[in-house]
Formats: C-alpha cells, structure tokens, sequence
C-alpha cells in the first residue's frame, strides 16, 4: 500500500465528517426541490434592497422555461447565460434546468471574439445577456455566425436593475448607465410575465450522468476548453460545501465569486441551495458594496479569490465590525501567502482557510478542515492548501504517472465524484488530461506525512534560471512579506546568460513607497541566489481574471 491509499487526511478531518458520504442528491433540480418544500416562504437571493423567496424563485424560472420551450429548446440543447451576479442568473439556470437544457456561463467581460469562440463551441441554441451587451457585443457576434452560414442562436436580454426596487450607488455609481440602444430582443422578464399564469414546464427526469452545465476552462494556460459538469457533480460538490464548511441551515452565503465561474456555480448557488440560506449578490465585487452586503445581511460564508480578501484588506472602510459575522472564510483558486492570512486574522480575527479545485472537479478536492489552521511548510514556505475532501482522493505523481513518497514534488492528479467525465467535442485533450483513471491537474505541489496537500505552482509557470527550478509562488510569497507590497507576480524572462530570469510585477498599498532596489534587497536576504528577482516592475493594478486571478501569462 502507498501512502495515498491509506487516507492519512482523513485523521485531519473536524469531528463528525464522514469520510465516504452517501450523496444526497443526484442532480440540481432535486436539490432545489427539498429547500423549496421545506421553507418556501424564506429568503433566496438578497440583492441589494430586493428580496426573492424560494416560491417566488420557482415561479419565475417556471415561467422562464416555458419561455425557452416555447423558443424551441428541447432536451440537452445549450442554454448561454452572458450575465453579472444578478438574481436573472439564478432564475434562468434554474429555468434551463427544468427546460431539460444545459446551461453555458459566459464571462460578461467577455469581447465579441471570445463570446463567438464559445457559441460556436458549444453549439448553443438561445442566449440569455445582458441588455447592455446586446448591442455592445451580441449583434455582431450574431451577424458573424450567420455570416459563417452556421445558426445563430436565439437571443433574450435582461436589466441588472431589474429586480431593485430602487437605484443603489453602491454598485451602480461606480459602472456606466445601462443602456438597451438600438435593442433588437425579446426582455427575459417581460417574457416570463406573459406566460399564461399557472403554466408549468412539463417535469424533466434528470439523471446524475446528464450534463448540466459546459463550463470553459479560463484560458489562462490556453484555448478555453468546455468542462461537461454534470448534475451528480453539481449536487455532490454542493454537498461537500454544506458539510465540510458546517454551513448552518438558513445561515447567508455571500456571492462574491463570478456565477459564471465553477465556483460562484457550485460554493453559492449550489451550497446556498443545499444549505437552505439565502444567497447575497452584490452585481460584481466591488470592495465598499461587498463590507456593506456583509453587515447588512449578516453573510456567514464565501468563498473567493485572494485578490478578493487582499482588497477588504486594505479598504478603508473595512472593520471588524463590519466583518464579524463573516466567520467561515474559504479561498480558492490560486496559492495564498501566509503573510495575507495573518495580516488578515490580525485585523479581522478571522482565518482565511484554503480550498483547491478546477473547472474539471466542480471546484473543491481539496479544503482546510473548518476547526483546523493550514500549517506552514518548513523548507518552501508554502501554506498547505488543504485535504482531500470526502469523496475524492489525491496523489502526487511524476512525469510517468508514478506515485511519489510525502514530501516528493510533482503533478497533483484526483478522482472522484466531483470530477467531470470529459471535454465538450475534445476527445484529444480528454485523453491528455483524463488518463489511468485520474485526473492530471496539471499543477505541481506534494503531501506531507500528515496529508496535508501543498500547491507549489503550475507546471507552464516554472521558470529555469541557468538550469535552476524556480517556482514563482515561492518569490511572491516572500513580496507578500513586505509591508509595502499589495499584490505581487512573478514571470520567467528570456535573459542573455541565464537563459531565464526572475522578474517581479508588483503594485503597492496605497500610501507605501518602496523601489525596485528595496525589494529585491528584501527577496536576496530571504531566499537562494538563483530565486530572487532580478527585475521588479511597478504597475498600479495587476491583470487578473474576472475571478481575481492574476494573468501570469499577460505579465510574461
């Protein structure tokens, strides 16, 4: 037996975790279902001064699927929702649901080339934007299709003000005015009104192997690929939220990451679901509306990007007060500094705990047991970024697919049932990616003798300075160190000598000064010769993701 087949995590888990859960439901509508029979009359979504009930949710995405039906959906076609963190995006996933169709996220930041790569991808037959984008973005994406000589899909637009029962500056005086100029199709919502009161959408039987959703991989280390999430995954993955986070029943979740990414997906719609606790959205993160949202509903649990909790960090108006109901604090997505989680304990008492996972495994494989603090590597300085989670089991292998010893580094690969069977239409990369009955991450890390699970870096990331491995994380986590610093990335760049270079792109705390001399300086006398940065460039924001991770590959 090796050291990943005797579960040595499962010592770490909080009491009363099962290790091999049975799940409770097989697909999303189910799962929906149970929390509307059980408090109709509470609180679903809270958007800024409106409120939505779960009876009130399941009428409007009734009437939506009708309006998808009468649109011509059918069984299995893709449904695209190209929307902020608005409650239209909750009531139509779940109108697509029942519609028996799949449902495509689509990043609103998204330009016209990106959103036709999608469309055409994914073969989708109706989307759902917002009014805004309709003549910013989709028309010309509909004109390009068309011209392509390919079927465009149908389209349905939606206002971001449309379920506020009054104007909120809080987040809408800090984007531009909507605007539905020149707009050519039909409103969701006024739409969903003329359906003939008391129709209902035929019931769909959903199995956990259906697709759900076909979420798109970011990009960030290459052309977006469809993940095929299905509704077993969805509902287990939600699950896993609302028992390993000991998510209290009607206790508010708030929706900081994207709904459009698997995150926002599966730990806000589906743990708020599963947990039966009102879901709080904001439009998109911004710093001031979010401490409000926190105090106002008194949210309970989220999970984010770092960037996320760096930016509460260092907002003026954040407090303790402000954040105290806050308590369960999860973050995902990228490596976190343990300076951050300390500078954020000691000005919140709060911790940030780690969560791992992909696109491909329905977000988290991996989390830090709720009752427990991450330790700290001795040698790399990494903070571990969790266990396996019930359910799903890990191992680091090297570049043949051999299980190496705790503490050896190399590919993180997983299993279980929060891991998607495969690509839309990619056969390649489904073979490249899903092999030997794992799936290869393609992220670098190694578990220690307890099982506790380290991230050291993407695999495209390392840099080779004069035949040296270095992992970027290491140096960021050393920036993160400084007082001066507020984000931090470091690239590889070609150099005459060395082959390869470090340089560091940092931004800096509003009012700290520090130069490029500092800050190398600080990095030498922390680390070996070979990982300090060279370089250091100044920027006032670092490129990142819409879910807040930062663009390595734009900095290179």
């Amino acid at each position: 037996m090796n050291a990943y087949e005797s579960f040595p995590w499962r010592a770490l888990y909080d009491i009363g975790i099962e290790t091999n859960p049975q799940q409770d439901y097989t697909n999303g509508l189910d799962l929906f279902a149970a929390t509307l029979a059980h408090a109709p009359h509470e609180n679903a979504l809270l958007y800024f001064d409106g409120r939505l009930d779960w009876q009130a949710l399941d009428a409007w995405s009734d009437r939506i699927a009708c309006v998808l039906l009468d649109e011509g959906v059918q069984r299995g076609d893709r449904v695209a929702l190209y929307l902020q963190n608005v409650p239209q995006f909750v009531m139509a996933l779940l109108g697509i649901w029942k519609a028996g169709g799949v449902m495509v996220p689509v990043n609103p930041m998204n330009r016209a080339r990106e959103l036709k790569l999608l469309l055409d991808d994914s073969q989708t037959r109706m989307l759902i934007c917002d009014a805004a984008l309709e003549g910013e973005v989709v028309r010309e994406v509909i004109a390009s299709i068309e011209a392509d000589g390919n079927a465009a899909p149908r389209v349905l637009t939606t206002r971001a003000r449309a379920l506020q029962t009054r104007d909120d500056p809080r987040v809408f005086g800090a984007y531009r005015e909507e605007s539905g100029a020149g707009e050519r199709a039909r409103d969701l919502l006024q739409a969903a009104q003329a359906v003939q009161q008391g129709r209902k959408p035929a019931p769909v039987a959903l199995a956990a192997s259906d697709p759900a959703m076909l979420v798109y991989t970011s990009g960030t280390s290459g052309r977006p690929k469809g993940a095929i999430c299905t509704h077993g995954n969805f509902a287990f993955n939600s699950q896993t939220y609302r028992d390993f986070c000991g998510l209290r029943e009607g206790g508010p979740i708030l929706g900081v990451a994207p709904l459009f990414h698997i995150t926002g997906l599966v730990g806000h719609i589906g743990a708020a679901w599963i947990a039966r606790a009102p879901l709080v959205l904001t439009h998109r993160f911004d710093p001031a509306a979010t401490l409000d949202a926190i105090e106002e509903h008194g949210a309970e649990f989220t999970i984010g990007a770092i960037t996320v909790f760096i930016a509460l960090l260092h907002h003026a108006d954040a407090t303790r007060e402000k954040l105290a109901t806050l308590t369960k604090i999860y973050s995902g997505g990228a490596p976190i500094a343990p300076s951050v989680v300390e500078a954020f304990r000691a000005k919140f008492g709060h911790v940030i705990h780690g969560a791992y996972g992909l696109t491909e495994t329905n977000s988290p494989t991996h989390m830090v047991p709720l009752a427990r603090t991450a330790p700290v590597d001795p040698h790399s300085g990494a903070l571990a970024m969790g266990v396996p989670v019930p359910g799903a089991e890990a191992a680091i292998v090297d570049d043949d697919g051999r299980m190496l010893a705790p503490g050896e580094t190399g590919e993180i690969v997983c299993r279980g049932p929060m891991v998607v069977p495969g690509y839309w239409n990619n056969p390649t990369e489904t073979a490249n990616a899903f092999r030997g009955g794992w799936f290869h991450t393609g992220d670098v890390g190694f578990m220690d003798e307890a099982g506790w699970f380290y991230l050291v870096d993407r695999k495209k990331d390392m840099i080779n300075a004069a035949g040296y491995k270095v992992w970027p994380r290491e140096v960021e986590d050393v920036l993160y160190g400084h007082p001066a610093v507020r984000e931090a990335a470091v690239v590889g760049v070609p150099d005459p000598y060395r082959g390869e270079t470090v340089k560091a792109v940092v931004s800096l705390r509003a009012g700290a000064v520090a130069d490029a001399a500092e800050l190398i300086a600080f990095c030498k006398a922390r680390m070996a010769a070979y990982k300090y940065p060279r370089i250091v460039e100044f920027r006032e924001e670092l490129p990142k993701t819409a879910t807040g991770k930062i663009l390595r590959r734009e900095l290179r």
